[in-house]
């Protein structure tokens, strides 16, 4: 299950000029680590919940607080950029090329 692990008080806007709220969330996983993202909740009217990939990886809860108590301004500018970037899909090992 997804925990809030540190809401940020700054807002954060996309080059659109639409405004975000930043929150960091995270996950424990089977092997006891935990690991992080960031989520984007526009303000206003409309728009679209945004989420990063996997940002960090952790040993702990206290340690991925820590790491989000760390994040700077200039870091969720990148991090809500990431989250708006179209995905790819992932390369399967296989060649194209190959018969």
């Amino acid at each position: 299950m997804d925990a809030l692990i540190h809401e940020f008080a700054v807002a954060v806007r996309d080059p659109d000029g639409h405004l975000y709220r930043p929150r960091a969330l995270g996950r424990e996983r089977a092997d006891r680590t935990w690991v992080g993202w960031i989520e984007f909740s526009p303000q206003g009217s409309g728009g679209v919940v945004r989420r990063t990939p996997v940002e960090t990886t952790q040993p702990s809860r206290e340690a991925l607080t820590y790491w989000a108590t760390g994040v700077t301004p200039s870091y969720l500018e990148g991090a809500l950029e990431r989250a708006t970037r179209p995905t790819r899909p992932r390369p399967t090992g296989r060649s194209r090329l190959a018969p």
